[in-house]
């Protein structure tokens, strides 16, 4: 496996194939992914909203209309959709949570150790919510990170991908009572297999050259 020849073959798909559907093994890995990827601090602030049928597709849809129109197709003819979501608070009882998960799977040989995992996540914790204020953006990094680590995994497993922000957040968290249950929708991976009219597939990727995005330090 060479991963640079597969982040170089990946690209942002504008055309599903809607015939072409994902094998259940293979999904099975993306949503094992999900759940492994990294967070902050094993924050894993994120709730998946998983949709592989044309009912389930069509909710979604709902904030694919008016200025996010084009999106409309990718979220129907694509095999499976994703919708990524953040939590909106991180209260002291998620990290109570998290604490007693981590100890149930065996992460602290010694007390002192979960004693010490505790007081460092609160330390970051309270860092985002009570110096720089910003814990809805660093939860929402934390989801982002989860989303690189999907379209990445996708080209793996040799299935076509893209990353959709082009969404009404409003009407999705409205759609699935999110805000209501703690978490607000953030964007949208739409997994499958390209169409053979997709014109992305053939035009060739752009980056920055080398020398615009590394400083290598002597």
């Amino acid at each position: 496996m060479n991963l640079v020849e597969i982040a170089q073959k990946r690209y942002a798909t504008k055309k599903f194939d809607a015939s072409k559907r994902i094998a259940d093994e293979d999904f099975e890995q993306i949503k094992e992914l999900l759940r492994f990827s990294p967070s902050s601090v094993n924050s894993q602030p994120w709730h998946f909203i998983i949709a592989d049928n044309i009912e389930a597709k069509k909710r979604l849809t709902k904030g694919t209309q008016g200025v996010y129109g084009a999106n409309e197709s990718k979220v129907l003819d694509a095999s499976h959709v994703i919708l990524f979501c953040s939590k909106t608070e991180m209260s002291d009882d998620y990290l109570q949570h998290l604490l007693a998960n981590e100890d149930k799977d065996g992460r602290f040989p010694q007390p002192e150790n979960k004693e010490l995992a505790g007081k460092v996540r609160t330390f970051y914790a309270d860092l985002h919510r009570k110096e720089l204020n910003d814990t809805q953006s660093w939860m929402e990094k934390q989801v982002y990170l989860n989303m690189g680590t999907i379209l990445l995994a996708a080209g793996v497993l040799g299935i076509d991908a893209v990353p959709i922000e082009g969404i009404d957040i409003a009407v999705m968290n409205k759609e699935f009572g999110l805000n209501e249950k703690g978490y607000t929708a953030v964007a949208i991976i739409a997994l499958g297999y390209r169409h053979e009219d997709d014109f992305n597939a053939a035009l060739p990727k752009s980056r920055l050259p080398e020398e615009d995005v590394f400083t290598v330090l002597k």
